[in-house]
């Protein structure tokens, strides 16, 4: 979480991450933090490179939104240059953007759908610019949200990175299903979790790809600490957005983020994110997203407990858990 730590923090975790077992990083995009208190917002695509350095795993944007502050082109530039230092490392996450980090350049905020339908236009433009890229060719785009003139990246890896879409509701899953490479969503109660899995599958299948064989990414917010209290003190303190139970898409600023904040009570984290310092109780929490078939999860502590989050989870949660 970038709006968590400095960027030379981050990398040294994601370092530290890996000599406790875990396998590769996600990095969110982000111009403002959630909240104030915070305190921090790097450039994603810098602090991938430096991690890329320290680790040998995974890495990528999660997500990134190719779509106001960044022209898909950019966004595509920057995971080929990602792509070619790091071959078979690099995954392209995209999602259709909040206002807390878009609106900053001034362009209107539109309502979800015309989101959704630029985002899918924006993974167009990214899938043009890859293949055309490999094959040496220059490629052009003219559609309603954006547009390409005559070029190709110049540096390309010869693999083009997944790309993975953000879902969080069945229409996008499906959409997703049948346009990219797998999807990533949040953590959640089964049956909200299913239908989505589902959704997507269908996509899949519609355009003849299996998708069993397809990445389908979890990010797992949780609280862990030394005890019950330490743990819900983290969650109210360090990350009130996961309680907030209604939609935050168009919420422009950390302040009014703060204010919201201060509405958020305990038992809201119920049902959204596990707050516990039992780490069996994490474990079947991460277990049950596995067994939904998810094949990758990303797991996020709230807590400014790091050092100690991942040094009992590499030790006492990743061995316990089934594929």
């Amino acid at each position: 979480m970038l709006e968590r730590f400095p960027p030379a923090e981050a990398v040294a975790l994601a370092a530290l991450a890996e000599s406790h077992g875990f396998r590769g990083v996600m990095a969110t995009d982000h111009f403002q933090p959630w909240v104030p208190a915070q305190g921090e917002s790097s450039f994603v695509w810098s602090v991938l490179a430096a991690i890329g350095e320290r680790t040998t795993g995974d890495l990528g944007p999660g997500v990134t939104t190719p779509t106001f502050r960044m022209h898909p082109a950019v966004v595509a530039q920057a995971s080929a240059t990602l792509g070619a230092l790091y071959p078979g490392r690099h995954w392209l996450g995209i999602g259709s953007g909040e206002a807390l980090n878009e609106h900053v350049v001034g362009k209107y905020w539109p309502e979800a759908p015309e989101r959704i339908n630029r985002m899918f236009e924006a993974v167009d433009v990214i899938r043009k610019l890859f293949a055309g890229s490999i094959a040496g060719r220059d490629v052009r785009h003219s559609g309603p949200h954006f547009r390409l003139e005559s070029t190709r990246l110049w540096t390309m890896p010869p693999v083009a990175p997944e790309i993975l879409v953000a879902a969080s509701g069945p229409v996008t899953a499906r959409r997703a299903g049948r346009s990219v490479d797998g999807f990533i969503t949040i953590g959640g109660p089964t049956d909200r979790l299913a239908p989505l899995l589902q959704r997507f599958a269908e996509g899949a299948r519609e355009v003849g790809r299996d998708a069993r064989a397809m990445p389908k990414v979890v990010q797992l917010h949780l609280s862990w600490a030394a005890t019950d209290e330490e743990a819900m003190r983290n969650a109210l303190v360090e990350w009130p957005n996961g309680g907030m139970r209604f939609p935050r898409s168009d919420i422009r600023s950390p302040y009014e983020f703060d204010q919201l904040a201060r509405t958020v009570r305990p038992e809201d984290f119920a049902g959204r994110m596990v707050v516990s310092a039992d780490p069996g109780v994490h474990r079947a929490d991460i277990q049950r997203h596995l067994d939904l078939g998810f094949t990758r999860i990303y797991l996020h502590n709230v807590g400014r407990n790091q050092a100690e989050f991942l040094e009992v989870f590499g030790r006492d949660v990743l061995p316990g858990l089934r594929a």
